[in-house]
């Protein structure tokens, strides 16, 4: 290196060194390190403002969190009730109607049953009379003499009785 040759021009050279080191540092500690050190100071705060912004919205998600979830089991206890009275209603009107129908084929059930009883009784009448006939005709036809119609009714009747 030709500077470290030529002793004579070490001195200005150390000089003006100095000179620049000593103004570079003034520019540094007065201006750049200022500078820097606003910039990471507002980058910190930046941070520690979105962090905090970041744990009030999670306790506001939190929050918002179990209200949703006690408006949901609210909302499933009282869906679960009208389930359950919905449920008894129906069950009610079923019962309800049942007993009507019953009530209802109970009473056709007796109707039905007193207008066979009628038709059995108007049937055995009228057998009593066909038998009547009969027998009238076949002991004419049989002894060659017509029988008391008395006498064939009240034997027709004991017949009929013995048979139920």
């Amino acid at each position: 290196m030709p500077q470290i040759e030529d002793v004579g021009s070490f001195l200005p050279q150390v000089f003006w060194l100095v000179i620049t080191f000593t103004a570079l540092f003034l520019i540094m500690w007065k201006i750049a390190v200022p500078g820097i050190a606003n910039v990471l100071e507002a980058r910190q705060k930046r941070i520690s403002d979105n962090l905090d912004k970041a744990t009030q919205a999670k306790q506001e998600a939190d929050e918002t969190l179990s209200a949703y979830e006690a408006s949901m089991a609210e909302a499933r206890s009282e869906a679960q009730a009208l389930n359950a009275q919905a449920a008894k209603q129906c069950a009610d009107e079923t019962e309800a109607r049942e007993a009507e129908v019953a009530d209802e084929l109970g009473r056709d059930f007796a109707k039905n049953e007193a207008e066979i009883q009628v038709a059995i009784d108007a049937a055995m009448s009228n057998v009593r009379d066909i038998a009547i006939e009969v027998a009238g005709d076949a002991l004419q036809r049989l002894g060659g003499q017509a029988a008391d119609e008395k006498i064939l009714a009240g034997t027709i009747d004991r017949v009929l009785k013995a048979q139920g």
